[in-house]
């Protein structure tokens, strides 16, 4: 396997693309500023010039690379695999209730058999994550797994951008399946977020809309919490995350964040399910404390050995705000623990997609996954 990457300063650079066809790439991955997504000409130069490979990637809210964080910048990376066969598919969602069938209808196009590992990207707002994955498994099972995440606008939450191989656009998905016994894969996923205050009863949930706790307005009883901070939602819930909790009142280890909010119902629209009669509880965290889950992350994603390999981080934006200007220590901490024979991809998201703590794939937020990648010798 063999990988390349540049970075895009500004649209329109598009000779500097041409330093990767040399390679003749089976997959490209482009992780971007809205304004790159946005330009005429993007997938159209993107097509011309790695036509035959499979190409996906979004918008971010920060591009992630092996020279640490960027902003405004389109990171582009290919990999030419020796074995390994990549098989890129799309579909649309016209709207968030949508998002189960929009799943299986996406994975659906992807033969099973031989398959080792899919990795999804998908608009980051009016969107249900949980219910993407849900739908997706109902073809691939539980024995494929699936990682990616959702697609960001720098924390704005008004319009993202999915890469496919058709083209681009606001409700696009794209899922790239990975095929062959060559193929090592390896996943890592931690937050590094602290509970605080008491556990919340939802009293009234639909999907990922949260109506209630404790038979008050959600959005109310979240306002209090905010104090001043409540003026500057959604964009401030990033750095209050629920942890999510079952029936009994034990963590499940899932986090959820906020996409947006609705005055008039007094509800908050969270990045995924979280279901009636189970609790939240609200999280607070530190530059320190993340940095620290990045490495736990890290750790379990790690390929052992000499070999070259990929890591694709994708992290949220809310760890970015809480990080701000020492977020590349984040970057920095997994370069570190994954070794110098990984090259690194990827962004800052509104949404993770990744196995969990107990291997099941779900979606999560405030949380630093990892996707690692290498065929064997």
């Amino acid at each position: 396997m063999k990988t390349q990457q540049i970075i895009l300063k500004q649209p329109g650079a598009w000779d500097e693309l041409a330093q990767l066809q040399d390679s003749a790439p089976h997959w490209v991955l482009v992780f971007g500023a809205v304004r790159f997504f946005e330009h005429p000409d993007f997938f159209k130069v993107l097509k011309q010039r790695f036509g035959q490979a499979a190409l996906s990637g979004c918008s971010t809210a920060g591009e992630v690379s092996g020279r640490g964080v960027d902003d405004d910048t389109c990171t582009v990376t290919t990999v030419r695999f020796d074995t390994t066969r990549a098989l890129a598919v799309n579909t649309h969602m016209a709207d968030m209730s949508q998002a189960h069938e929009a799943g299986y209808k996406l994975a659906s196009q992807l033969p099973l058999e031989g398959l080792r590992q899919v990795l999804v990207y998908a608009p980051g707002v009016d969107i249900n994550g949980s219910a993407l994955v849900k739908g997706m498994q109902v073809h691939l099972g539980q024995t494929v797994q699936i990682s990616g995440g959702l697609a960001g606008d720098h924390g704005r939450f008004t319009r993202t951008w999915v890469l496919t191989p058709q083209g681009v656009g606001d409700d696009a998905l794209v899922a790239v399946g990975l095929y062959g016994d060559a193929l090592e894969v390896s996943h890592g996923c931690y937050g590094g977020w602290a509970p605080f205050g008491p556990s919340r009863l939802i009293t009234r949930a639909q999907g990922n809309v949260l109506y209630e706790l404790d038979g008050e307005s959600a959005l109310g009883i979240y306002k209090r919490y905010l104090g001043d901070y409540a003026k500057d939602l959604p964009a401030s819930g990033l750095l209050f995350p629920f942890s999510m909790r079952n029936k009994h009142d034990d963590e499940t280890g899932l986090t959820r964040t906020i996409l947006g909010v609705n005055e008039a119902q007094g509800s908050l629209t969270l990045a995924g399910d979280v279901p009636q009669g189970t609790y939240l509880k609200l999280m607070h965290s530190s530059t320190d404390r993340l940095i620290e889950g990045a490495e736990f992350a890290a750790e379990s994603a790690r390929l052992e050995g000499d070999a070259h390999s990929l890591s694709i981080l994708v992290s949220c934006v809310g760890r970015k705000l809480v990080m701000g200007d020492r977020v590349d220590e984040e970057v920095e901490a997994v370069s570190h623990m994954l070794g110098r024979h990984t090259a690194i991809t990827g962004f800052y998201s509104n949404g993770e997609i990744s196995p969990g703590r107990h291997g099941d794939c779900q979606l999560h937020n405030q949380t630093m996954t990892i996707t690692s990648l290498r065929e064997k010798a």
